[in-house]
């Protein structure tokens, strides 16, 4: 991939590792969370469901750095991380004090929607271990020298946890430069994370200081404008927006000329069940590049459609195929995932390379 430089497979433990936090998504089914009486769980985070995906989905060597209090709950979030396939040998387990009152496990109670209903997300991730996560809390120099990383996904929704989360993330992505790791970041602004991390003023201010040591930033022009002031005609400051994905790519590249590769998923909603979705990517020696549009997608569940496409765009560019095929693999994992419950893929590298080649949804027999 032209503006990459991927280290050898050989040299390395792992393909990717990804920086965020792990929770335990609680999912009341067809049901909502007010009147249930009993929940799914799986694990989820916005970071970590990509190093999932290209795990289970593509068989690459993944592991998830993150933080856990040692207790049940955070055992069984590692169940799932391994039924997953990601390695947890990085996570930094947190003694547990037996009530909470200084360390807790995230919980991440979701409701899918349907039709009319939208889904509905209540986070309960206060005091929570990888939010307290601190510099010199990880030896990146051992993990991206010693051991040997190709790619570091992290993002604008671990770097929002806390004032030592947002310092654990430039620690991270400046060690992995300097070891020659590829480092991805979605800037997945999310208004609720930030409104008493500084609102809007502090979003730019910690994603502003991370933005120099990233090479492919992933995000939409509302993204690009709330967390970097990027200015973009019609962009607002929050997704779903208008505005030219041209023009923001001239305005972020002038001021980030280390951006190798910019993307973003489009979706238009027609109800939570109906989306239209597709997705569109640019880097200096392509231009700027569209996935096959899907209008009308039918939507199950709607959670990790974006980190899925993230995920499927990583997978491409870390294989060494053509933007326009990574894009098309990310918005076809994408479109898959989301038939599916849970943040996290069920799909195979099969299924996504049948849908990229156009393929129907009829039976496999």
């Amino acid at each position: 991939m032209p503006g990459l430089t991927i280290r050898p497979a050989a040299e390395c433990r792992y393909d990717a590792v990804s920086l965020g936090e792990v929770m335990l998504r609680l999912d009341p089914g067809e049901g909502r969370i007010r009147t249930t009486r009993q929940f799914r769980v799986w694990e989820g985070g916005g970071e970590y469901n990509v190093a999932r995906g290209l795990r289970r989905a593509f068989g690459l060597r993944t592991a998830a750095v993150t933080a856990l209090a040692d207790n049940e709950v955070g055992r069984l979030v590692e169940d799932c991380m391994l039924t997953g396939g990601v390695d947890t040998s990085l996570v930094r387990w947190m003694p547990h004090d037996g009530v909470g009152r200084a360390v807790r496990n995230g919980l991440n109670f979701t409701e899918r929607g349907f039709g009319v209903r939208g889904a509905v997300g209540v986070s309960d991730r206060g005091h929570t271990a990888a939010a307290q996560l601190r510099p010199g809390d990880v030896d990146w120099d051992d993990l991206f020298g010693r051991l040997g990383v190709r790619w570091l996904h992290t993002g604008g929704i671990f770097a929002a946890l806390s004032d030592s989360a947002a310092e654990v993330t430039l620690e991270a992505v400046t060690s992995a430069k300097r070891h020659g790791t590829v480092v991805s970041y979605d800037l997945n602004y999310r208004p609720s994370l930030w409104q008493t991390f500084g609102g809007l003023a502090g979003a730019r201010e910690v994603n502003r200081r991370i933005a120099p040591h990233v090479d492919v930033m992933i995000g939409n022009e509302g993204h690009f404008t709330a967390c970097l002031d990027i200015a973009v005609p019609d962009a607002g400051t929050e997704p779903p927006v208008g505005g030219s994905f041209a023009a923001m790519v001239a305005r972020a590249t002038a001021e980030h000329p280390n951006f190798a590769v910019i993307a973003a998923t489009r979706r238009t909603e027609h109800s939570a069940t109906v989306n239209d979705w597709g997705a569109v990517a640019w880097s200096a020696g392509t231009g700027p590049v569209s996935a096959t549009q899907r209008d009308g997608l039918e939507i199950l569940d709607r959670v990790g459609g974006g980190d899925s496409f993230a995920s499927g765009l990583v997978f491409g560019l870390l294989t060494g195929l053509p933007l326009q095929t990574a894009v098309e693999y990310g918005a076809a994992h994408g479109a898959l995932a989301m038939t599916t419950p849970g943040d996290t893929t069920m799909v195979t590298e099969a299924d996504v390379e049948k849908l990229v080649r156009n393929g129907g949804a009829g039976a496999d027999r």
